[in-house]
């Protein structure tokens, strides 16, 4: 995927330019721009797995388990050095994950875009993790193919690398994307569901591999501007 950002951190454009049939897949409704030289079509996000009444199965159930859309879109070149230009829908950084020998494990609406021959699939959880985790539930978004994917964040995306010495513990709605390498359990962070801190569930990654994690919680924004939303 040959793309360049804008310069803003705060609100990045990301704009993907494509050779003549080459193909990505990008998430509903993400789209800024293009060149006129792109196709797009809606499909159902299904993974791998086809169309049909099973694929439209798995569109649902992916959608349930996960804040992506129940459809994907899939821009096409119909020339060479045709553009693209997408934006997330909170504003933060935007960050290129490498998949082939290493896949990633990634959180609820972190998905931008990947390459044709790049996914993601649902993977169950352990009943533990799936209780007392956050919106994916008895599953988790986990990618695989080979190529590039983006991947976004509300706020900053810091990157940090484990080297399997000593555990790393991460408010639960901070986590963007980590490595299958890491193995991660989900945990209260201290007294009664974590209410005598304010800090409710944590992960605790354990081993050597790669975590993004991003510097806002949108959930604590949410609760700072509802006592001024009016109720009907």
């Amino acid at each position: 995927m040959n793309y360049t950002l804008t310069q803003s951190n705060a609100f990045p454009l990301v704009e993907v330019t494509l050779a003549n049939g080459e193909e990505i897949q990008i998430e509903r409704g993400c789209m800024v721009y293009h060149s006129g030289g792109i196709s797009l079509e809606g499909k159902m996000n299904s993974g791998k797995g086809g169309g049909g009444l099973g694929g439209f199965v798995r569109a649902a159930a992916r959608s349930m388990v996960s804040k992506e859309s129940m459809f994907i879109t899939r821009a096409k070149a119909l020339s060479d050095g045709a553009k693209i230009a997408l934006a997330p829908s909170a504003p933060g950084a935007i960050r290129e994950l490498q998949l082939g020998q290493q896949q990633w494990r990634i959180n609820d609406g972190a998905f931008l875009a990947c390459d044709a021959g790049v996914s993601y699939e649902m993977k169950r959880q352990s009943a533990g993790k799936a209780l007392f985790g956050g919106t994916g539930g008895f599953f988790i978004m986990e990618t695989t193919g080979t190529g590039s994917m983006l991947i976004n964040s509300y706020g900053d995306i810091l990157e940090i690398q484990m080297d399997g010495s000593a555990p790393l513990t991460v408010d639960n709605t901070h986590v963007v994307a980590w490595t299958t390498t890491l193995n991660y359990e989900i945990k209260v962070a201290s007294g009664i569901f974590g209410f005598t801190t304010g800090e409710g569930l944590v992960n605790e990654f354990n081993g050597r591999g790669t975590l993004f994690i991003q510097t806002r919680n949108i959930q604590s924004l949410a609760g700072l501007i509802q006592p001024f939303v009016g109720k009907s």
